[in-house]
């Protein structure tokens, strides 16, 4: 069994920091854009990049995890049943991630004042500390991209598919999350077989980074009824 992990919108890896150390053997990938060469434009396309990485990783009984615009991705790699693929999380997303346009048209316009906004979105307990690590991830990732990932976002709807996801399934929603909010856990719940949902008191849309005990213990439940 290996542990994946596939960041969302605007970040990098280094969101799993808590997860990595906690299961030693997990794997991070880095999206095109995000520490990876090349750069994509549709959910559909950084799909294609992970199930390639997956596949040259060698990675087999892989359990998918996935945050956000990483959780879109998980679900369509479960959608296509890619072979290596026995089981996916979601965290802080959904079958469907619209994005604001006023959001999208700030990206573009006024990029450091809009990632500064998003950054103080993204917990449930906006510290400057976490606001800052967030901001300076976005720049890190750019601007073209970053804009580039939400609109890839906003522009993702597998709702009318979840029924034929026949993994188990696990999503993980924190009770503050403003960017996500658990609704959209809870859909998934609804409309995939056999899914559970686990929703993180205190947490917001990066509830792994802000609740990360809470966040693994609900991880490794999950993953010892798989195997």
């Amino acid at each position: 069994m290996t542990l994946v992990f596939v960041h969302g919108a605007g970040c990098t890896p280094e969101v799993f920091v808590e997860q990595l150390s906690d299961f030693p053997d997990a794997r991070a990938i880095a999206l095109p854009g995000h520490g990876a060469p090349g750069s994509e434009t549709t959910v559909d396309g950084f799909t294609d990049a992970v199930a390639g990485a997956i596949d040259a990783g060698g990675w087999n009984d892989v359990v998918l995890c996935g945050h956000s615009m990483g959780g879109a991705i998980a679900i369509e790699l479960a959608i296509r049943a890619h072979p290596a693929v026995r089981a996916v999380v979601a965290i802080g997303s959904g079958s469907r991630l619209r994005v604001n346009e006023e959001l999208l048209a700030g990206l573009a316009g006024d990029f450091d004042a809009t990632s500064r906004r998003i950054a103080a979105w993204l917990f449930a307990e906006p510290t400057p500390q976490r606001v800052e690590y967030s901001t300076r991830m976005m720049a890190r990732v750019g601007p073209a991209q970053t804009l580039a990932d939400f609109a890839a976002c906003n522009a993702f709807d597998a709702t009318d598919r979840l029924g034929s996801i026949a993994l188990p399934f696990l999503a993980i929603a924190g009770d503050a999350d403003v960017m996500t909010p658990p609704k959209y856990a809870r859909l998934l719940g609804d409309r995939i077989p056999g899914a559970q949902v686990r929703i993180l008191r205190g947490a917001g849309h990066l509830a792994m980074l802000e609740r990360p005990a809470e966040a693994n213990a609900a991880l490794r439940a999950f993953v010892t009824t798989l195997f």
